[in-house]
């Protein structure tokens, strides 16, 4: 089976695609513009065994899509699990968003997950199996201040999975969404030392997650015997949020 990692050139991404390569599976790398660290993730991957592609697109262009698509299918590397990890923060007050930064992180995190999600399922639909995984967000559940524009992209990737779900059963294509909590990822170094540990407090579990165990939970539901759970969003985040 291939597999197909949007934004996994780095953290969450990466830990991801090394996973899947893990288990012997065709890895395709996507990223945009991190083209050293998607070759260094490419080839942790092929030590781990398996067929590695890395595939560079802007996920907000449905023609570049098209082109990555069409270039995975001339390599044999149609994905069979497609998840959409990719995606841009955003930090700062609602009444300081500009139109411009708004349709950005919009088109980023909500039209790359559409466009990839449309233009790859249809081969699924027709072998009637599938997955689509989508790496949302707890603050897609709870809503975070100052992270509005990121937290309603996230809601929105949550709904979008449920809905997608209910059209895509009967075809044999699971749709779920997981929404980690606060990750040990580059996403969160902008928190000094004190500003993590503060963080790390608020968490029962007393700590960040590492990046293998949100990718443990993606292979989870990628494999053939999780075809019974379709529309859920699980959010593994120490039970900060609950």
């Amino acid at each position: 089976m291939t597999v197909l990692v949007t934004g996994g050139s780095r953290g969450i991404g990466a830990a991801i695609a090394r996973r899947f390569a893990t288990e012997g599976m065709n890895v395709v790398i996507h990223y945009n513009h991190s083209h050293e660290a998607a070759n260094e993730t490419a080839r942790q991957c092929m030590r781990l065994g398996g067929q590695v592609m890395t595939a560079s697109a802007d996920l907000r262009s449905r023609e570049q899509l098209i082109r990555m698509k069409e270039k995975l299918e001339d390599n044999g590397m149609s994905p069979d699990i497609v998840v959409n990890n990719a995606g841009i923060a955003h930090y700062g007050m609602l009444a300081d968003v500009t139109d411009e930064v708004w349709d950005d992180v919009m088109a980023v995190n909500l039209r790359g997950m559409y466009l990839c999600t449309q233009l790859f399922m249809g081969p699924m639909i027709n072998r009637r199996f599938g997955r689509i995984i989508n790496v949302s967000s707890v603050w897609g559940l709870s809503g975070a201040s100052c992270e509005v524009l990121y937290s309603t992209t996230k809601g929105g990737m949550n709904a979008f999975t449920k809905a997608l779900a209910k059209e895509l059963a009967p075809s044999g294509v699971t749709v779920n969404a997981v929404a980690p909590g606060a990750v040990d990822t580059a996403m969160n170094q902008h928190l000094d030392e004190q500003e993590q540990a503060a963080l790390a407090e608020e968490i029962p579990v007393g700590r960040l997650a590492q990046p293998d165990e949100i990718a443990s939970l993606v292979y989870f539901l990628a494999l053939p015997e999780s075809g019974y759970i379709t529309g859920q969003v699980i959010s593994p985040n120490g039970g900060w949020v609950t």
